[in-house]
């Protein structure tokens, strides 16, 4: 075993540095799990394995290139690697989705949060409204005060009036 003289540093071993776009590759993958989940595309697998089923039984031996003899290995190959390479590709698919609609979730919250405050405060603004308006007259109301004070006033003027004919000048 060859000893590392720097001891504080792990190991550095040779990698293969593959970069690609992990947003291109989920847009490719979710292209892919949206082809896979078409009856259009299960319509097209069974014809395609139909035809291969029909190509490997019906003709003679040595016409077969997947013979049914030795048990359709290669069409068993073909749809394991099909469905090797699907279901990690649908996975990538629906955890995008699944990061989309956890941050829409996330937006909405945000939204019903805002909503609500503006609903409290629009509540709060037409309570104090309707406190200011409690202390306004009404017409009705200052149509009574009117006739009441209409009324003293009448009783006033009746009243000078009628110290007014007083002949002994009393002052009231």
């Amino acid at each position: 075993m060859k000893r590392q003289r720097d001891l504080s540093a792990p190991r550095q071993r040779g990698r293969l540095d593959l970069s690609y776009d992990a947003d291109a590759f989920g847009r490719f993958s979710e292209s892919i799990a949206m082809l896979l989940g078409t009856a259009r595309y299960l319509v097209w697998q069974t014809a395609v394995i139909i035809v291969w089923l029909v190509v490997n039984i019906i003709p003679p031996a040595n016409f077969q290139f997947d013979p049914w003899g030795r048990g359709l290995v290669l069409l068993t190959l073909v749809l394991s690697l099909q469905a090797s390479y699907a279901a990690p590709l649908i996975l990538l698919a629906q955890n995008r989705q699944e990061r989309r609609d956890r941050a829409a979730a996330e937006l909405d919250r945000q939204v019903a949060e805002r909503t609500q405050a503006d609903t409290e405060f629009l509540a709060r603004e037409i309570a104090g409204v309707r406190l200011a308006l409690a202390d306004v007259v009404t017409g009705e109301q200052l149509a009574d005060h009117l006739g009441e004070l209409t009324a003293a006033l009448a009783r006033l003027e009746a009243r000078l009036d009628r110290l007014g004919a007083d002949p002994h000048g009393a002052q009231p």
